[in-house]
């Protein structure tokens, strides 16, 4: 496991990643703060919790929106992608440990 300091919306986090997922985890980390800061700068919000809330769920539902389209030509009994729904419960913890670092701050 490699750790990685990345910035998400101005603040510093190390995240662990495998071993050649440094590009992966470095375009999610993009994508985060992306989203974050387009939801802060649109002015209505600024505490940061509710920030990566909101932004942890219009990410989750452009990612549900993916397999959606995928499903379509698909069996209509096909499963769902195990490695989809584990990438998107450790994000989901992810979100939960760092919102709870940020409880602590307040």
């Amino acid at each position: 496991m490699k750790q990685l300091e990345v910035q998400i919306m101005g603040q510093s986090y190390v995240l662990s990643c495998p071993d050649g997922g440094e590009a992966r985890l470095l375009e999610a980390v993009a994508r985060v703060d992306t989203a974050m800061c387009r939801i802060r700068d649109a002015g209505k919000l600024r505490a940061r919790d509710r920030i990566a809330v909101l932004a942890a769920l219009n990410l989750a539902y452009d990612l549900a929106d993916r397999p959606a389209a995928a499903a379509a030509s698909a069996p209509s009994n096909a499963p769902a992608d195990p490695d989809s729904t584990q990438r998107i419960e450790q994000l989901i913890a992810r979100i939960d440990e760092q919102l709870a670092r940020d409880q602590q701050l307040l």
